[in-house]
């Protein structure tokens, strides 16, 4: 398998099942779009069995991608009749969410499905709910240590920057530009996740030979974005390409685009925002694709943790035990496959 497509999975840990991995829609409104995998009447992991109460604890959000994670987790749990999903709030940083986890975890639930504000910050709540009985789940942010949790899973950062590179080498590539002014435009730059991309941005560009040029953090938002593109736009009067690594601040940086009225150049989003998807679809604007890291993980770890409590292994799987980790591959969104990823968009 490539490492551009790239899907990790590692089995270990203690003798409990999981679930087929799953994808489908999402919105904010946990009640419409949400990305739930509905049950299959071929699939005997589908079937009620014992009741499964699932603890729940993400950052608090009313849009975006971290929104998405709660909707999605919230939609796929309803979509079980035996499942019972009790959320914490999460609080404004992570000492508030471990103070939350620890009412959670003496209330003992049958499982906790956890994305920590961080995952450093919080690795000792996961090692708490392990050694109290109660198989941890480990949503994105991940703990340092294995012994903190049953299942990590989680989507690729470094994949991101690999399929970003891997598709502007190629279109750069294919139009005969052979000495590239490369443009990027990352999220906050001391995050790990952020580094991640860096990193896998620059070995996908450098088997083409080429190199960014400039880059300019942003925060994730999209005046952070707006910003930031504007400072990149003056510092290179011309430009061949641009990777923006989230959608979400990609507002503000195509906003920041039109308004300095340049063109000469095409940009590559990250995440799989259902704005970024529809502007790829539609071919009205210098976003001419996105790499996902969808929030449908939430929905997969829901189902995840719905199996383990239940004993129960992966249908489609040979081994007994449920992997101990999953890491989700990075995909490109073009306009040739818009349509296909329209649903998935957050």
């Amino acid at each position: 398998m490539s490492a551009l497509s790239r899907r990790r999975i590692l089995f270990g840990g203690a003798a409990v099942g999981a679930g087929a991995l799953l994808t489908a829609c999402t919105s904010n409104d946990p009640g419409t779009d949400a990305q739930v995998k509905t049950n299959s009447s071929g699939d005997a992991n589908a079937a009620p069995g014992t009741k499964v109460v699932i603890g729940f604890s993400a950052p608090a959000a009313d849009h975006g991608w971290i929104a998405a994670i709660t909707n999605n987790a919230k939609a796929q749990a309803a979509a079980y009749s035996d499942v019972e999903l009790k959320t914490v709030e999460a609080g404004a940083d992570a000492a508030a969410q471990r103070a939350a986890l620890a009412t959670l975890i003496a209330q003992k639930p049958t499982v906790i499905v956890m994305l920590p504000h961080d995952g450093k910050e919080l690795n000792a709540t996961g090692l708490e709910a392990m050694r109290a009985g109660i198989p941890v789940v480990n949503l994105d942010r991940a703990f340092p240590s294995a012994a903190a949790y049953r299942l990590q899973i989680k989507g690729d950062n470094y994949g991101m920057g690999l399929a970003a590179g891997q598709y502007i080498g190629e279109q750069l590539k294919a139009k005969g530009v052979t000495n590239p002014i490369i443009g990027e435009i990352p999220g906050i730059d001391s995050l790990e996740l952020t580094q991640e991309r860096t990193q896998g941005f620059n070995t996908a560009l450098a088997t083409f030979g080429f190199k960014v040029a400039n880059r300019r953090p942003a925060e994730f938002t999209a005046d952070s974005g707006q910003a930031a593109a504007t400072a990149l736009l003056q510092a290179l009067p011309k430009m061949d390409a641009l990777w923006n690594h989230d959608d979400d601040q990609g507002i503000g940086v195509l906003a920041a685009i039109k308004q300095a009225n340049r063109s000469e150049f095409f940009m590559v989003g990250g995440a799989g925002s259902k704005a970024a998807i529809d502007s790829i679809a539609k071919d009205d604007s210098v976003l001419k694709a996105t790499v996902t890291y969808s929030p449908s993980m939430a929905s997969s770890a829901i189902s995840l943790a719905r199996l383990i409590g239940q004993g129960k292994g992966m249908s489609d799987l040979v081994e007994l035990q449920v992997p101990k980790e999953i890491t989700l591959a990075s995909e490109t969104i073009t306009k040739d496959n818009a349509s296909k990823y329209e649903k998935l968009g957050f």
